[in-house]
C-alpha cells in the first residue's frame, strides 16, 4: 500500500472491493481494520474505561470488534448503539462482542469515548438524537478517539456537517487518508492523525501526502548557467520581486536577474538587475525559467509586461497580479508554466477560464486541466494539481505564513527550481515543502524578508 495516498470515499470503497475480489471476506477486513485501531485506542487508554459509539454501519462494526478485543485485552469496555446493526458484517461484529449494549448514553463516564458511530460514507447532517448523543458522550469521557473520520465531517471535503460537533484527540484513518483528514475546516477537528493499514493497494489516479523531497548538491563541474538562470519580472512596485528574487537566490537557481528598475531601492549586493527594454533582456537564451506577477501591477503597462514575459516562452511561474491579468489564449501550447494563485486569485482564473466546481480541490484540478498550468493553489490547505490529473495535498505548515510578503517568498522557491531543469509540478511540490520547513525554522513572528533569506537552510533539511 502506499501510506501517503489521499482517497476520496469512492476511491476507498473501490480499493476495498479489490480485496474482497481477491477472496477477502467483509468481515475479515472489518477485524483487520479494528485490530490496528483498537491497538491504538488501548495505549491512549492506558488502563482507562473505554466507551464505543457504534452505528448502524461498517464503521458500527469496526467499533464492535474494537470493543471485543479492548475487553479480551483487560479494558473496561461499554457500547452505545442508538440504532441495530444492519449490514451483514456489522451483524456479525455485535455477536462477536456480545455483551450488553446500551442505546443512550445514560449516566457512563469513563476516559476514552471512541466514536464509531459514522465514518467515511456519510455526507449528510447527523440527526438532531445523534449529535446529541455524540456531544453529551464526549463531555464526559476525558478523551475522544474518532474510527476513520470522525461523525458529522464529510469525508471528500473536510466540510463540518454539524454545529458544535466535539473536538476529538485522536482520528485514526483506517486503510488510506481521506481528503478530510488534510482540509479545512474539518482537519481542525480530528486532533492527532494516525493511519491504520488494512492491506489497502496503491490506487490509480489517487492524490498524494506532499512527500520529503531530496535535493542533491550540484554536479562537480557545475557553473551558475548549468544551474539555472531565473529572470524575475519587476513592475510598479519592485520591492515585491527583489522579496521573491531573495528566496529564488537561495532555492537552487545558480544565477538569479532581476528585470526591473530599483533605482533609489535597496538590492541585494549580490542581485544582478537589468535597467533595460524588458524584449530584449528576455532574449537571454541563457534564461531557464521567469517569475512574473509580485508587483506587477495591472495597469496597461503590467498588461505589456506581461505579455512579452509569456510571449518569451519559457517556463514560468504566474503569481500575484500575473493572475488577475492573464487570459485564455495568452499561454502557447506545451510552456510550462506554474500559477500560485491564492483563494481570491484562484476564483478569478476560475472565472477567466469558465471554470465550475464546488470543492476547492476541483477547482484546482479543473483549472490545471482547462488551462494546461500546474495550480499551486496556496493557503491553510495547500493543494498542487496537474493537467494530466495529478494531485498532491501538503500537510498543515505553520501559520505564522500568514503575513503578507509570504506568496512573493514562495513564488521565487518556485521559479527557482524550475530554473534548475525541474517539471513544474516538482517544481511546485518542492517549494511548497521549502516554503513550509522555512517557516519552522523561522519560529514565530518573522517577516518575509526573514523567510526569504532561511531558504537555504530549509534546503539542507531536504538532502
Amino acid at each position: 500500500m502506499s501510506d501517503a495516498q489521499v482517497l476520496t470515499a469512492s476511491q476507498m470503497r473501490g480499493a476495498e472491493q479489490a480485496l474482497f475480489d481477491a477472496g477477502m471476506d467483509v468481515f475479515e477486513l472489518m477485524q483487520t481494520a479494528a485490530a490496528g485501531a483498537a491497538e491504538w485506542v488501548r495505549r491512549i487508554a492506558a488502563g482507562r474505561s473505554v466507551t464505543v459509539l457504534c452505528g448502524p454501519g461498517n464503521n458500527g462494526g469496526d467499533g464492535y470488534v474494537i470493543a471485543h478485543l479492548l475487553r479480551r485485552a483487560g479494558a473496561e469496555v461499554h457500547v452505545v448503539a442508538p440504532i441495530a446493526p444492519k449490514t451483514k458484517a456489522a451483524q456479525q461484529a455485535r455477536a462477536l462482542w456480545g455483551g450488553p449494549v446500551q442505546t443512550s448514553g445514560g449516566a457512563i463516564n469513563g476516559g476514552v469515548l471512541v466514536d464509531c458511530l459514522f465514518g467515511s460514507g456519510l455526507s449528510r447532517p447527523l440527526s438532531g438524537e445523534h449529535a446529541l448523543l455524540l456531544r453529551d458522550l464526549a463531555a464526559r469521557h476525558q478523551q475522544t478517539a474518532a474510527i476513520d473520520v470522525p461523525s458529522g465531517i464529510d469525508s471528500d471535503s473536510g466540510a463540518i456537517l454539524n454545529e458544535k460537533l466535539p473536538k476529538c484527540d485522536v482520528t485514526l484513518a483506517l486503510g488510506a487518508w481521506k481528503f478530510a483528514h488534510w482540509s479545512l475546516p474539518g482537519r481542525e477537528q480530528m486532533g492527532e492523525r494516525r493511519l491504520v493499514p488494512i492491506g489497502i493497494g496503491s490506487v490509480a489516479g489517487a492524490a498524494q501526502l506532499l512527500a520529503k523531497p531530496r535535493f542533491a548538491a550540484p554536479a562537480a563541474d557545475s557553473h551558475k548557467y548549468r544551474r539555472g538562470l531565473a529572470a524575475i519580472v519587476g513592475g510598479a512596485m519592485p520591492g515585491a520581486a527583489q522579496l521573491a528574487a531573495e528566496a529564488a537566490m537561495r532555492g537552487g537557481a545558480g544565477y538569479v536577474k532581476l528585470l526591473a528598475e530599483v533605482d533609489g531601492q535597496p538590492v541585494n549586493a549580490g542581485l544582478v538587475h537589468d535597467h533595460g527594454a524588458l524584449d530584449q533582456a528576455l532574449s537571454d537564451e541563457r534564461i531557464n525559467a521567469v517569475l512574473v506577477g509580485p508587483g506587477l501591477g495591472r495597469n496597461a503597462e503590467a498588461e505589456r509586461r506581461l505579455a512579452l514575459t509569456l510571449s518569451a516562452r519559457r517556463a514560468a511561474v504566474l503569481d500575484a497580479d500575473a493572475l488577475h491579468l492573464l487570459k485564455p489564449g495568452m499561454i502557447s501550447d506545451g510552456m510550462p508554466v506554474i500559477a500560485t494563485p491564492h483563494d481570491g486569485e484562484l476564483a478569478a482564473l476560475c472565472r477567466s477560464f469558465a471554470v465550475l466546481a464546488e470543492t476547492r480541490r476541483d477547482r484546482a484540478a479543473a483549472l490545471a486541466r482547462v488551462s494546461d498550468m500546474v495550480i499551486l493553489a496556496k493557503g491553510p490547505g495547500t493543494i498542487i494539481a496537474s493537467p494530466d490529473g495529478k494531485i498532491a495535498i501538503a500537510p498543515p505548515a505553520p501559520s505564522w505564513l500568514s503575513v503578507a510578503g509570504s506568496g512573493d517568498v514562495l513564488a521565487g522557491i518556485a521559479v527557482s527550481r524550475m530554473a534548475g531543469g525541474t517539471d513544474p509540478f516538482t517544481a511546485a511540490c518542492e517549494a511548497v515543502w521549502l516554503h513550509g520547513q522555512t517557516a519552522r525554522i523561522c519560529g514565530a513572528a518573522f517577516t518575509p524578508l526573514d523567510l526569504a533569506r532561511d531558504v537555504s537552510a530549509a534546503m539542507a533539511r531536504g538532502k
